[in-house]
């Protein structure tokens, strides 16, 4: 298929892209590169490969990539709600204006494939699971500006969404700021980590899988357009200080203590069902400790010290 991807060259459209190619779709990245990165460098041998510098919200750069493709999914975003809060015209101009945008400028017939956020929950209830459901109470504006911008996605006949959860693993186009991906590289270079609010629980998944399920519900969109799709490990609904107890199985020398003052600004605190996702076949292949494992590797090689003496 031709596969549009905004924000291709990003932590999930780094791993996402080269997956679709290998499978041999046709994909054309609009990105804007504004972390300089080279994580597409890669995919440039293969012919049905296209990349295009520039904005997602600019509609006159928008619509001819448009016109050409059978499927869209857009990644552009600023991620978390810390990037959102630092700019919040942004966040509101990329993430829901630029899609509500590009939901106008589809044709019925083109697919749309949207990632968002399962932190649309919130904070959920006490030892109840979230389903694709629940009550959506976003509690910062990436949240608002995600579940505004499903909801315009999902008012569309030939669309799905999936609820990310907070995804970890390796990517060419690294982030460290995500729970799993900080907390093991935490442990490798620091060897320790002060914790605050540690019962918060999340629900995790591995980035490969996130490019799998791309795949997968492109093979079976027919049946499963329409609805969101809540998108994580089901054996991974974890509290801070459980996933520093699964690192340290690893790495035994690591130390993890929890403030006794002090409070986490991200109140997220919610666990989830997958269920709705597992019952059309879908399986994840990675699990934490898996994913853990290739951090250590991947933390090996890299160290984030641009502004460093070592």
């Amino acid at each position: 298929m031709k596969i549009l991807i905004t924000g291709g060259a990003g932590y999930i459209g780094s791993v996402l892209t080269p997956h679709l190619l290998a499978e041999g779709h046709a994909v054309t990245v609009l990105d804007s590169f504004i972390f300089g990165q080279n994580s597409l460098a890669d995919c440039c041998k293969y012919d049905s490969f296209e990349v295009v510098r520039g904005d997602c919200r600019d509609e006159a750069t928008l619509r001819p990539l448009l016109a050409k493709a059978d499927v869209v999914i857009p990644l552009a975003a600023l991620v978390g709600a810390p990037m959102c809060k630092a700019d919040p015209v942004a966040a509101r101009t990329v993430n829901q204006d630029a899609i509500e945008m590009l939901c106008k400028l589809a044709s019925p017939e083109q697919w749309i494939l949207m990632p968002v956020t399962n932190s649309g929950y919130g904070i959920g209830e006490k030892d109840k699971f979230c389903t694709e459901e629940s009550p959506l109470r976003p509690i910062s504006l990436y949240g608002v500006t995600k579940v505004a911008a499903e909801a315009a996605v999902l008012a569309r006949t030939n669309s799905l969404t999936f609820r990310l959860a907070t995804v970890f693993g390796m990517s060419p186009r690294m982030r460290l700021d995500l729970l799993v991906n900080d907390f093991v590289y935490r442990a490798v270079t620091d060897r320790a980590v002060l914790i605050f609010e540690g019962h918060f629980k999340r629900n995790f998944v591995h980035i490969q899988d996130v490019a799998r399920v791309f795949s997968y519900a492109l093979k079976n969109f027919a049946t499963m357009k329409g609805r969101p799709y809540n998108v994580g490990l089901e054996e991974a609904n974890l509290s801070k200080l459980e996933l520093c107890a699964a690192i340290k199985r690893q790495l035994p020398g690591f130390v993890y203590v929890e403030a006794p003052i002090g409070e986490d600004p991200d109140k997220r605190d919610y666990i989830v069902s997958n269920q709705r996702l597992l019952s059309t076949g879908f399986q994840t292949e990675w699990g934490l400790d898996r994913g853990i494992r290739e951090l250590i590797k991947g933390y090996t090689i890299l160290r984030n010290s641009r502004y460093g003496n070592v």
